[in-house]
């Protein structure tokens, strides 16, 4: 036993003095990162020019060509938009406008929901209330619907806001992100989480076949967060050219819902207004990743890969979810290429699509590149990738790293840290975690899907899940230089070091076929 010890301490301290970071560098980093940055100029572009990009839509693509151009600019090799597919219809929104006509005029807050269908020009019509809920409440209502706009959610209670809407980590909450669950619930709930996901989009399917063939003039709902003129709102419809499209879906602000609400179940008449002019896309049915490469020198062969994902929602333009995560991911390889330092292995940098209808981008790109899950059958890249880093989770400055139970990872990770503890990231999380069994959250869980070293970054909230996530209000106002800058200069330095270092990031074992 006292052998064993004195040989687990020589390997930790080896381990330590492998990891030693090189000031210099870090030195150099935090310059370019903090007086020369340009993340914001990168986030303009992607947001305030390109925004809203939603996968396949004129904004994203249009994103993607300019993203491709800034990185040739840099000088990265390979630069392109790699297809994958078939991803399905795309959709574009062109106009909208909501309005309460009687009994007193009011302009209406919200958006439309994605793959919805247009009004055609302005349409108008009384309101009713239908809450549809189940199979079961479309009997109640059958007949009932046509020509009207349906309010198909009872009136929420709005409760009162005693929290601020934006937040950092305190050092109590970070502590707790470091400690390890309880190993009784590592064990997965098996595919219960999938067949519950598979549920509600069957049933939604049945309810959107069910307005149409009523004959609802529009339909109404709200978001289950948000209010105060905050919409979350994603989708209504389905990028499936063969499902039913359903009538124009609108996600109202829920006070204005409620007082429409209130008026119906009073009988006082009610009468809204709505313009809607939206576009199912479904010329192009194949979607894209964006990648670029500053190619490595002694290992050239072997790869390290950051990113994020470069789609987003459209009710606004994308900028914290992901625009950020992109904008970081850019201006990290801009970083790089500034130093002018020769890189032992090659860097690749990645912006997936169809991130938010379920990791479609980096699932189809590690099956392609790596390895195929239901076969583990290996790709010509899979003893190549030393890790993959990810940045989706908003304008929060990073405060460490999550090493998703490749506790191996985490005394290397520990060291990277140490020269920016000042800059407030200081902790690794997920020493002792369950194993992927499907991808979720974010694009990292794709590649530990597949037993490759996939890492996400621990960031602070701000007002991410508050304010910005998926909502109407997630513009380049939202964003944090500051943030930004700190971020990029870690993922920089995280890159390097991997790209540096004399052995890969190690690995958790292989994970076994999914049939």
């Amino acid at each position: 036993m006292r052998q064993l010890a004195i040989v687990l301490l020589v390997s930790s301290l080896a381990t330590a003095a492998d990891e030693t970071p090189d000031l210099t560098i870090v030195n150099r980093i935090k310059a370019e990162a903090f007086q020369n940055s340009q993340v914001m100029d990168h986030l303009f572009y992607l947001s305030d020019v390109y925004g809203p990009r939603l996968t396949n839509s004129p904004g994203h693509r249009a994103a993607a060509d300019w993203v491709v151009k800034r990185l040739r600019g840099y000088e990265m090799q390979n630069v392109k938009e790699e297809k994958w597919g078939p991803f399905g219809q795309s959709w574009k929104l062109t106009r909208f406008s909501g309005h309460m006509l009687e009994p007193q005029y009011q302009p209406l807050i919200g958006m439309p929901l994605a793959w919805s269908a247009s009004t055609k020009g302005v349409v108008s019509g009384a309101p009713v209330l239908a809450p549809l809920a189940t199979e079961a409440d479309f009997a109640t209502f059958k007949g009932k619907l046509k020509d009207k706009i349906v309010l198909i959610m009872n009136e929420k209670n709005i409760a009162m806001l005693n929290e601020p809407l934006a937040r950092r980590f305190t050092a109590e909450e970070l502590l707790s992100r470091e400690q390890s669950p309880d190993p009784a619930r590592l064990a997965a709930p098996g595919p219960a989480a999938r067949e519950q996901r598979e549920a509600v989009a069957a049933f939604r399917k049945k309810r959107n076949q069910f307005l149409r063939d009523e004959g609802a003039l529009v339909v109404l709902q709200y978001s289950p967060n948000g209010d105060g003129g905050t919409v979350f709102a994603a989708a209504a419809g389905s990028r499936d050219v063969n499902d039913p499209i359903p009538p124009p879906t609108v996600a109202l602000t829920p006070e204005h819902y409620n007082r429409i609400a209130r008026l119906i179940a009073h009988q006082i008449p009610v009468k809204l207004e709505f313009d809607i002019e939206s576009e199912m896309l479904a010329d192009a049915t194949d979607s894209f990743n964006v990648v670029g490469e500053i190619p490595g020198n002694t290992k050239k062969d072997e790869l390290v890969m950051l990113g994020g994902h470069l789609d987003s929602w459209h009710g606004a333009t994308g900028a914290t979810d992901n625009g950020t995560g992109s904008a970081v991911a850019i201006e990290a390889v801009r970083i790089l290429q500034a130093l002018h330092v020769p890189l032992n292995r090659t860097v690749r940098i990645a912006l997936w699509g169809g991130e938010e209808q379920g990791l479609l981008g980096s699932k189809a790109y590690v099956q392609e590149h790596f390895a195929r899950r239901d076969s583990m059958q290996l790709g010509p890249e899979y003893n190549k990738l030393s890790a993959y880093y990810n940045d989706d989770n908003g304008t929060g400055r990073f405060r460490g790293i999550g090493v998703g139970g490749n506790d191996m990872a985490k005394p290397i990770f520990e060291s990277w840290l140490a020269p920016f503890h000042d800059l407030g990231a200081t902790v690794v999380t997920g020493t002792t975690a369950a194993p992927t069994r499907e991808p979720g959250g974010t694009d990292h869980t794709s590649f530990t899907w597949i037993g490759l070293p996939g890492f996400g970054f621990v960031q602070d909230p701000i007002e991410y899940d508050t304010r910005t996530h998926h909502s109407n209000m997630d513009f380049y106002d939202r964003a944090l230089p500051g943030d930004l800058m700190q971020a990029a200069a870690i993922e920089a330095w995280f890159v390097y070091n991997t790209a540096m270092r004399k052995d890969m990031m190690p690995r958790l074992p292989m994970p076994k076929p999914t049939k």
